[in-house]
């Protein structure tokens, strides 16, 4: 909820920025965007891979939202029997019904902001909201999210999970005899100590019995039946039959395990799975610390070979491209070696550079002309902005008459 806001990654689409860890990247930055999509994509993987479903459980804005839809209604209910003692039990009824779609109505336009924000710059779109604008793509976009929003928490909420959502099938076929599960030991036949209560079942809000399997589709490892299993026999001086486990390990065995193997690296598979991700997290951290905060491109326009001045310089034509891709003012200072006299005829030099603004403009370079036989001359072009370390340089040629006329 907090990523969009603080720009630890957001989609800027009217703008055509992508805000990463902090940092504002261009469209035309397409192989660091890359790498922080692929990184972001292997996590959720390799954490399937090693720890099951702990997303669905505890990360997942689907379950999280769904399951605080549910304790909303069962407040709403409580507090209406509470409060109104004389009305009928229909009257109380209809009123918990309308507390509840309040409080959801009132979620569902924040939780939809939230997620617009990830595509729209959240002051304009707060602006847009406080308007009431529902005819630009960003209010369209709002209202739709909001009612989709409010639909889902009050009607669909974990049916989504079991029919809609692929990574919960993604899962299944990413699993494997390692990976955690939630898993229902017990003995057989005088051995066994689960007592029948069901309550693992009732406490299920996708509706299944751990005790067939912990490999069913529905099961998102939440955890509750674990707690629900623990709270019984507890009282019982008996421990809980339902707990997480590597695989079908026994915790008994799992307990004795190297620490290694508890965190999970149980073979060389996950070995490599960390590796991958350290290599794509370096990689990321390089390409953001080498990226340059003010982009400079300096080309000759080779459309005329060179101009002679009315004062007697010569001048070639240099298109330059300065992009401030910082949220700061930038001032970028231009020089040139290798040409004595020379100067760039810019309005002003340092060029300053508001936040996320571009120079685009074909200046003339000047210089005297040089009586030594040659008409090309090897020079550079050199630029530094304030917020760089090194300057960015440009090698290229300055073309003269061989002599005067």
């Amino acid at each position: 909820m907090a990523a969009p806001f603080t720009n630890l990654m957001r989609f800027d689409i009217p703008r055509q920025r992508f805000y990463f860890a902090g940092f504002e990247l261009w469209i035309s930055e397409f192989s660091i965007i890359f790498f922080a999509l692929m990184l972001l994509m292997f996590i959720i993987a390799a954490s399937a891979i090693i720890h099951g479903r702990v997303y669905c459980s505890y990360a997942c804005p689907q379950m999280i939202f769904s399951e605080w839809s549910q304790s909303v209604e069962a407040w709403a209910k409580r507090v209406t029997q509470k409060v109104l003692k004389t009305p009928t039990p229909k009257i109380k009824k209809l009123a918990g019904q309308g507390l509840f779609y309040a409080v959801l109505l009132v979620a569902s336009v924040f939780l939809a902001f939230v997620f617009t924000s990830y595509f729209i710059e959240p002051r304009d779109l707060l602006g847009r909201l406080l308007h009431l604008d529902f005819v630009t793509v960003g209010g369209i976009t709002g209202a739709t999210v909001t009612l989709m929003t409010f639909l889902d928490l009050t009607l669909v909420r974990q049916k989504f999970c079991t029919t809609v959502c692929p990574y919960g099938y993604i899962q299944g076929m990413l699993q494997d005899k390692h990976t955690l599960l939630v898993s229902y030991q017990d003995g057989v036949g005088e051995a066994k100590d689960c007592i029948e209560c069901k309550k693992c079942v009732r406490v299920c809000e996708m509706g299944i019995d751990i005790r067939d399997s912990p490999f069913q589709i529905e099961c998102v490892h939440c955890g509750d039946c674990i707690d629900a299993c623990e709270d019984v026999l507890r009282k019982l001086g008996k421990p809980g039959l339902i707990h997480y486990a590597w695989g079908e390990t026994p915790k008994a065995v799992a307990l004795l395990e190297p620490w290694y193997k508890r965190w999970g690296f149980r073979d060389a598979k996950r070995v490599v799975i960390l590796l991958i991700m350290t290599f794509y997290l370096v990689g990321l951290g390089m390409a953001l610390s080498l990226r340059r905060p003010v982009l400079v491109e300096i080309n000759p326009d080779r459309a005329t070979m060179f101009k002679v001045l009315d004062d007697g310089r010569i001048a070639n034509m240099i298109r330059f491209k300065l992009a401030n891709r910082t949220g700061k003012t930038a001032s970028v200072r231009l020089w040139v070696e290798g040409l004595p006299g020379a100067e760039l005829a810019l309005p002003a030099n340092p060029v300053v550079l508001q936040p996320g603004e571009t120079f685009e403009r074909t200046v003339e370079l000047r210089a005297p002309f040089a009586q030594d036989g040659q008409d090309v001359h090897h020079i550079r072009i050199l630029a530094q902005s304030d917020a760089a370390r090194k300057s960015d340089a440009e090698d290229m040629t300055f073309i003269t008459p061989l002599k005067r006329k």
